[in-house]
Order: C-alpha cells, then structure tokens, then sequence
C-alpha cells in the first residue's frame, strides 16, 4: 500500500479551493485490469478503508482510497469533519449541495483519468461514501456533473453500501431527457447494499434509492439486503461485493 501527498480538487467553496487529504493506494496483486476508487463515510478517511481492502481476494484491481476534505457539515450541527459533501437531514425537503458533490465527483474522476485505457474504471464507497458514488452514477450517465462541465470517465461498476442517492428528486427527468444518458444508464451495473437495522441511514433510503434509479434507466442494477446488520457491520457484506465485481469485471 502507498499514498500520495494532499491533492487540490477542482471545486470551490466560499470562495476557496477545495483541499483533499490523503489518497492511500492499494497495488493488485495480480495482473492489472480494473481500478476502483473506494469512497470512505463521513468523518473517516482513505487509511481505513484501503487496509480492509487489501485484504479481499480480489487480486486483480488496483483501489484508490482519497480522503475527503474537513468541512462544517450541517447534519452535525456545523461541527468540521472529513467529508465529501454538506448534508443536512436525509429528506426530499432538504437541499443537496451540489457544489460540494461535483467537486468531490470531479476529484474521483480525475484520479481515474490516469488510468491506462484497457484498464476497467469504477466507483464504490460506504455510507457518505456511496452516496457520492452514485452521485457520479447519474453524472456519468447524464455525460455531464450538475453545473454543467462535461464527464469524461467511462465508468464500468458502481458499488454503493449503506448509502443514498442525492439529487433523487430530478434524476429521472435528466436521464430521460436524452438517448445517450438513458443507454449510458442501462449500460452501468450497479450494487446497492443495506442492512435492515441500519440506525443511521435507515434501509429506507437505500430502497428508494434503488426505486428510482431503476425509474431512472439503470437497467442493470442489483439491490441487496441484509437482515440483522447494521450501519457498520459492513465486512459481512464484502463477501457479495467481491463475488458482484469477479462477474461484472469479467475476470
């Protein structure tokens, strides 16, 4: 496992540039042929994550874990965490921060963007982390984050545990309003997970989630549920995501 020094995303906030932490790499272990950037939850970072990672029998991918940026986040009543975005209460009613999901979007694909062309690309991530994962979802299937500025990555898996989708109110109206995003959608795989006792983003959310991303397009979505686990009893489900990933990756 290596990292790389602090890195500057492309995003703004209050006037200033973004700073990321830490990315920690984890290296395959046999033959290069997909690389993942593993998205942590909030007020964690990429250290933890890349040591499970490791650790999976999944000798072919190359994991990329960055650590989020500090921020006050309004659901901790303002208190600054490592976090991928600003969130309030996880209800309809509630605005998503879209200026802080497209950096953050815009940061994950720029360290995919390195990758060499026969390489497979995907995203995954745990709780704020899945929940940023599918955000880049619907930018890859749209072609374009949601200020506007075009998505170049070509993603080929999405793995979301424990997570939700932002933007749900309008993703289905963006997708359907083109041929391209609505063929990109049907073309991604996606793996949706959730314990049922989860107590901090109830099971609820990732149900939804996978309602309307289905309404949406994505035709090529898998939603699994777990009885008796719950938000942070995730290595019980990495069985499935390894198992998910040997099959869509095609190896």
């Amino acid at each position: 496992m290596s990292y790389s020094n602090p890195s500057m995303g492309s995003g703004s906030r209050a006037g200033r540039r973004i700073e990321f932490g830490r990315t920690y790499v984890v290296k395959p272990k046999g033959k290069h042929q997909a690389t993942i950037v593993w998205l942590h939850g909030l007020g964690d970072n990429g250290s933890s994550w890349s040591q499970l990672l490791e650790n999976l029998p999944l000798s072919n991918i190359k994991w990329i874990c960055p650590t989020a940026p500090t921020r006050p986040v309004a659901i901790l009543g303002g208190f600054p965490c490592a976090a991928w975005f600003d969130v309030g209460e996880l209800t309809e009613d509630c605005p998503d921060d879209i200026e802080g999901l497209d950096a953050s979007s815009a940061h994950i694909a720029n360290l995919l963007s390195t990758e060499p062309n026969d390489i497979k690309l995907g995203i995954g991530g745990f709780s704020m982390g899945a929940a940023t994962a599918l955000y880049s979802a619907t930018c890859f299937a749209q072609g374009r984050y949601g200020n506007g500025y075009p998505y170049t990555v070509n993603l080929r898996a999405i793995v979301g545990l424990s997570g939700w989708l932002p933007g749900a109110r309008t993703v289905r109206n963006k997708i359907e309003g083109s041929h391209e995003a609505t063929r990109r959608a049907a073309s991604l795989p996606i793996l949706l997970s959730h314990g049922l006792c989860d107590e901090v983003v109830p099971h609820k959310h990732g149900e939804k989630s996978y309602h309307v991303l289905s309404q949406a397009g994505f035709r090529n979505l898998s939603f699994k549920t777990y009885e008796g686990i719950g938000h942070y009893t995730v290595p019980k489900e990495m069985d499935e995501v390894c198992n998910w990933l040997n099959t869509r990756m095609g190896f």
